[in-house]
């Protein structure tokens, strides 16, 4: 990250950006979740989501348009890498084989010029996302940039009949901090973890993952002094097929008051 990137964010986001890098080792100190498919919450979890819906639950309000801040991966993310470019992604030996042989040609004639835009890959993609809750129990995640819809769901299953899609099947739970013995809660994060993904591409230079991921998110939201409010997401992805470790980011959003900027555009392939 540039030293003129550094001087516009603010402190704060800084260090909220370190320790959200670092959430999935924090979770063994989480204490309880709510409305998930994810884990077993336990029971004060259980009891606690029968008070109330996922929506009504939620311990932070992550709806609302959000833009992206490119604050780091530029050149990975504001145009197409070259390719071969694969820096930072530890791809295992098959992987290198696909990211080098990739042909947006192929992808165009084939129809599947939304392989950078998947789940594992959208939240990248600088532009805007519009978050809303279709019903209590469902986060939905709309982009401006390759128009994907991303449907969050706090209670349900993947079927293993259903297609494999871009966006997969997403599972979400509410990560909440402290409370119990009559303790109100003190806050929390969504986890998100998403599976029956079709196979896509990390950049928009060919870098691969497979059918096989598994995608896991963590959202937080920070609301400075002055009002401003940030969404931040880590995003870490696992691929037994073509990786020999987890590929982590992290993802910043800033939000806007309405929907101003909000440009839908269909994929690209290059």
């Amino acid at each position: 990250m540039g030293e003129t990137v550094r001087k516009r964010i603010a402190p704060w986001l800084l260090g909220a950006m370190a320790v959200l890098l670092f959430l999935p080792a924090l979770l063994s100190a989480q204490e309880g979740t709510v409305g998930s498919s994810l884990v077993d919450p336990g029971e004060e979890g259980k009891k606690e989501a029968m008070r109330g819906t996922p929506k009504a639950l939620a311990p932070e309000d992550l709806t609302g348009y959000w833009v992206a801040l490119v604050t780091e991966d530029w050149l990975y993310r504001m145009v197409t890498p070259p390719k071969g470019d694969y820096e930072s992604v530890p791809l295992n030996a098959e992987g290198l084989k696909l990211a080098n042989a990739w042909d947006p040609a192929k992808d165009e004639a084939a129809g599947n010029q939304c392989k950078a835009y998947g789940a594992a890959a959208i939240m990248r993609v600088p532009g805007r996302v519009h978050i809303t809750w279709p019903d209590d129990s469902t986060l939905r995640i709309d982009t401006d940039a390759g128009e994907q819809t991303r449907l969050l769901h706090f209670n349900g299953k993947p079927s293993p009949k259903e297609p494999l899609q871009w966006q997969g099947y997403s599972s979400a739970a509410w990560q909440l901090f402290g409370g119990g013995r009559g303790i109100p809660r003190q806050g929390g994060y969504l986890k998100v973890e998403t599976t029956h993904m079709r196979a896509g591409y990390l950049r928009k230079n060919g870098v691969p993952y497979s059918s096989d991921t598994v995608l896991t998110e963590y959202y937080s939201s920070v609301t400075e002094p002055t009002g401003e409010s940030y969404l931040i997401v880590t995003t870490v992805v696992d691929d037994p097929l073509y990786m020999v470790g987890h590929f982590t980011t992290s993802t910043h959003f800033k939000k806007q008051a309405d929907a101003t900027g909000w440009r839908p555009t269909p994929c690209k392939a290059r």
